[in-house]
């Protein structure tokens, strides 16, 4: 339970042993001094006994396929079943694709995606070979090449502590001896097992800080996985192992540090809420070096490091931390009438690598993190402690999942529900707006401009279909976060269609502070300073329609 008394559902409980099992891990280089054996491991030639990781992936696809028929592990991994007698492969090979194939399925299944449109090798690879088939004949090759490399070179093995590690990718360490004269140098090598006693063998290069991690499991004989991926010709060895943790000694209790992720500003707002749900501090952090950054390493680079920087916070602190869920945000497309700036802004916009490495350090930490469900927090917080507690939009929001997502809607705001002229000056400006709108379709001849003003129509008229609701009975979302709330589930949207854009100019104001006598009774004199035809004469409504299309909200 948060602070606030919002309790998070996290999913069935699956006890222990049914928990995602945190796992961390190295990338390292393989270089083959037989050229046999680099031929052996990846897929040249006809023999039997050659084109492992072609053969793997080609029973993966197989594997993948035959599960989402229905048909059983125990059925597919026998000796004489298909994927041993069609891939020439051992048991344990034929395993491990399926438990690759299962991973995958799973994941498509979770993530909401339909497994049956899953493309071996990319969609977006797959979308760009159509595109330069004709266009680009030097791209479309070196793009083919990289199709295959992905859809055709992969080899996995998982750990066995029974097997001292791992049976089939086996690390060993020793001089260089092994090919060629000896040397002082002690060497990383890693086995691959062809199959009927052959072996492929290959020098790991690597300077990752985890190396020393990865040998003493080596040496102890721990399990550890290794999935093998060809990418420009060269193989790479990404070896993996589940990560001890440490236990839980931060919780919400102690309170929450909630983040909020914005892509205008570019940035993060952070608050401290205590237990009792009243707000510790606040603060907002920018992500220019992350705009900054030259290449895709840089930019990973800045996010660690602002990972780090928000998760030492929680531990100075000494609270929990909280996160929306967010699972899609549009990024916008080409001729979508959004335009070039959004689109560029909504790209650069990496809220879920940053937040997997919040989430991630919290636990390596021993700090609790939680996830909550984002509807409406960004609306409740501008309507209710913006104004009160000047705040910024952002801040405020992420205060209101620092709270616990559970809020009443002020005395003052319910009583602004029942008053019939502040129902009747958003009617008539939407009214308004929508004739002003039609019309300028109508005479557009431009069929991006068509566009644009065709969403911001079908924008306009979703809010005035939210107005009625505003006779519905007020109150906030609560409960679970994986259900909704129907009863005055639509209140704070109502009042936000109904003040921003009529009464204030825009559809997400930056100063809220005019909304403070409001919430403190004063709607009367407030309104009183008001046009009185808002949205009603042509003037007024020409002004707010330029800064709705304009701006974008």
């Amino acid at each position: 339970m948060l602070p606030g008394g919002r309790v998070v559902k996290r999913g069935k409980k699956k006890g222990k042993k049914g928990e995602p099992k945190p796992y961390t891990g190295l990338e390292a280089l393989l270089l083959f001094p037989d050229h046999g054996d680099y031929v052996a491991t990846l897929g040249h030639g006809r023999s039997p006994y050659l084109a492992l990781m072609r053969r793997f992936s080609a029973a993966f696809r197989f594997a993948y396929n035959r599960l989402l028929e229905g048909e059983k592990r125990e059925d597919l991994k026998k000796e004489d079943g298909p994927l041993c007698t069609l891939f020439c492969l051992n048991t344990r090979y034929a395993d491990d694709a399926l438990l690759k194939a299962q991973a995958l399925l799973t994941a498509q299944r979770e993530l909401g995606e339909n497994p049956r449109k899953v493309v071996f090798g990319g969609r977006k690879l797959l979308a760009d070979l159509a595109r330069l088939k004709r266009s680009n004949l030097p791209l479309y090759e070196r793009k083919k090449a990289e199709w295959r490399e992905r859809r055709k070179g992969t080899l996995y093995a998982r750990g066995d502590k029974s097997k001292k590690g791992n049976p089939h990718l086996r690390l060993v360490v020793q001089d260089g001896s092994l090919f060629g004269a000896p040397t002082p140098q002690m060497n990383l090598w890693l086995q691959i097992n062809l199959g009927e006693k052959r072996y492929a063998w290959a020098l790991v290069k690597t300077s990752h800080p985890r190396l020393q991690a990865l040998l003493s499991r080596v040496y102890a004989h721990e399990p550890y996985n290794v999935e093998l991926a060809l990418r420009e010709g060269r193989v790479y060895a990404l070896f993996s192992w589940e990560e001890e943790l440490p236990p839980v000694s931060l919780t919400q209790e102690g309170g929450v540090l909630a983040l909020d992720v914005n892509a205008d500003p570019y940035g993060l707002a952070l608050a401290v809420v205590n237990p009792d749900g009243s707000l510790r501090r606040h603060l907002t952090l920018f992500l220019e070096e992350v705009d900054r950054a030259k290449n895709r390493g840089a930019k990973e680079i800045a996010l660690w490091r602002m990972a780090h920087q928000i998760v030492s916070l929680a531990q100075e602190e000494g609270v929990a931390i909280a996160t929306e869920r967010l699972k899609h945000l549009p990024k916008g497309r080409r001729g979508d009438g959004l335009g070039p700036a959004f689109r560029r802004q909504a790209h650069r916009f990496a809220y879920r690598s940053l937040l997997g490495k919040v989430h991630a350090l919290a636990r390596k930490r021993g700090i609790q993190s939680l996830e909550v469900n984002p509807q409406d927090t960004s609306t409740i917080g501008m309507l209710k402690y913006a104004p009160l507690l000047s705040l910024s939009k952002d801040v405020a929001a992420a205060y209101v999942i620092g709270r616990g997502f559970k809020e009443e809607i002020p005395k003052p705001l319910k009583a602004l529900l029942q008053d019939p002229s502040f129902h009747d000056r958003p009617r008539r400006f939407y009214e308004g707006r929508i004739a002003q709108l039609k019309e300028r379709h109508r005479e557009e001849k431009n069929p991006y401009l068509k566009r644009k003003l065709r969403r911001e129509l079908a924008q306009m008229r979703k809010a005035l279909a939210t107005l009625p609701s505003l006779q519905g009975e007020p109150g906030g979302p609560a409960g679970s976060t994986a259900g909704r709330n129907p009863q005055g589930i639509h209140a704070w949207r109502a009042l936000r269609v109904g003040l921003f854009l009529p009464l204030l100019g825009r559809k997400v104001p930056r100063d809220l502070s005019v909304l403070k006598p409001i919430l403190l009774g004063s709607w009367e004199g407030w309104k009183g300073g008001l046009d009185p035809h808002p949205g009603g004469g042509s003037a007024a409504a020409d002004a707010h329609l330029r800064v709705g299309v304009g701006s974008g909200g």
